[in-house]
């Protein structure tokens, strides 16, 4: 009896690897952010490495500003197949690209970026806000689990300049929703 669950399993499993590799490339590039590159932290023998991996997003909301996080992303057999959970050790450093131009209100702490970390509960958010005093926007990335959240975060600052000549600077203020 057990044998054909642990062959259940294993079908399952490799299925739902298979179904991640062969999804199409433009269904999961809309969403997904750009990776600059990974480095290898951990070794091991027969399976991946556990890495860093470093990524770039564009704020979809705001024109102007890129942001770039680390995540550990977990290697052996689990992370192979996608069913590790990762750690919430996360970096964040948000810079303006360009001319600072907003398409909408927003609220404080609303969604800019959000990723699954673990197989079912687990998931990485980037917020953003508006020091509306000082004219920045405010990024902050954190995990969050269903039962038990983590305190680990990163928080980024942009803080709104001009961009060339003669541009006008918006105020973050202004795009706030109430």
């Amino acid at each position: 009896m057990r044998l054909p669950m642990v062959r259940f399993l294993l079908a399952f499993l490799l299925a739902l690897a298979a179904s991640a590799v062969l999804m199409p490339a433009g269904a999961r590039a809309a969403d997904e952010p750009d990776l600059i590159f990974k480095r290898s932290t951990v070794f091991k023998w027969l399976s991946p490495n556990d890495k860093l991996a470093t990524y770039a997003i564009d704020d979809p909301e705001v024109e102007g500003v890129a942001c770039h996080f680390t995540v550990p992303e977990r290697g052996g057999f689990k992370g192979w197949i996608g069913v590790a959970e990762e750690v919430s050790d996360i970096s964040l450093a948000c810079r303006q690209i360009g001319p600072i131009r907003f398409k909408r209100k927003f609220a404080q702490g609303e969604d800019m970026f959000h990723q699954r970390r673990s197989l079912f509960f687990k998931k990485m958010q980037i917020v953003r806000g508006c020091d509306t005093r000082r004219n920045v926007i405010v990024y902050m990335v954190y995990s969050d689990r269903l039962i038990e959240g983590s305190p680990k975060n990163s928080t980024s600052t942009v803080p709104i300049m001009p961009w060339g000549g003669g541009d006008e600077i918006q105020k973050c203020a202004d795009f706030v929703a109430n």
